[in-house]
């Protein structure tokens, strides 16, 4: 565990989570996307917390668990989460092309997942369940059909003007 966390984590949100689910072993999982939902992520400082303070548990067990499950993230989380698919419908139709729109709007190399702002976040997936509507992207829960490296541009440049309150 050597992510290094832009949060300081708050212990007494950290304590009502677990409190909330009494603590219950059982109840890991939803502990731990209550964190990522509080966080974007899940921050190293609280899986240690939550693996000291939960009885039975461990931090290495904590961890166990973060890491197995895909929709856990030890990394830091944009505000907007961008799934580009690249399934076979979607990459046929130029998801790739869309990708690298993406990723030249926003600053970002091959590997590097989140923009310097914090708000955006990139991946690729494998299927959005959208074929039809190739190719496809996904930002945090609504859904764009058949992107194009223009149309991506455009949906960027309005999630930006209101960050910057410029409606």
């Amino acid at each position: 565990m050597s992510v290094e966390s832009p949060h300081k984590i708050d212990t007494a949100k950290l304590d009502a989570i677990i409190n909330q689910y009494e603590g219950k072993k059982s109840s890991l999982i939803a502990i731990l996307q209550k964190v990522q939902e509080e966080y974007r992520y899940l921050p190293e400082e609280a899986l240690i917390y939550i693996g000291t303070k939960m009885e039975g548990l461990s931090p290495a067990t904590v961890y166990g668990v973060a890491t197995f499950y895909a929709q856990f993230s030890l990394d830091p989380k944009g505000k907007y989460e961008i799934r580009v698919c690249d399934g076979t419908a979607c990459h046929v139709r130029g998801s790739m092309p869309v990708l690298n729109a993406i990723r030249n709007k926003l600053g970002l190399a091959e590997g590097k997942l989140t923009s310097d702002d914090g708000l955006f976040s990139l991946e690729t997936v494998s299927c959005l369940g959208a074929c039809g509507l190739a190719p496809v992207c996904m930002i945090n829960e609504k859904v764009y059909p058949q992107m194009t490296s223009d149309a991506i541009s455009i949906v960027l440049d309005t999630l930006i003007k209101e960050e910057k309150g410029d409606k």
